[in-house]
């Protein structure tokens, strides 16, 4: 995961988590998170869309298993 991006998009997981002490990793995905469900899932792409100033299709969301894949796309988006 590139510096910038981890480094965003942890401060956006612990905004919308409201847990300033989680910690991501490439392989974190929803069942290791606690209270990530299908509407924080919305609340975390809409956060992390203002942040990035990206927009994401349903079908990037929705192939997505991990952060580090979407670490990965967020990258692929702002290059």
């Amino acid at each position: 995961m590139d510096n910038i991006v981890a480094e965003k998009l942890t401060r956006t997981f612990r905004f919308v988590f409201d847990d300033p002490n989680l910690e991501l990793k490439r392989s974190t995905s929803a069942n290791e998170v606690e209270g990530w469900d299908s509407i924080t899932y919305i609340n975390l792409i809409v956060a992390i869309e203002s942040e990035f100033r990206i927009r994401f299709t349903t079908a990037e969301i929705t192939a997505l298993n991990n952060v580090g894949e979407l670490a990965d796309l967020i990258g692929k988006k702002l290059s």
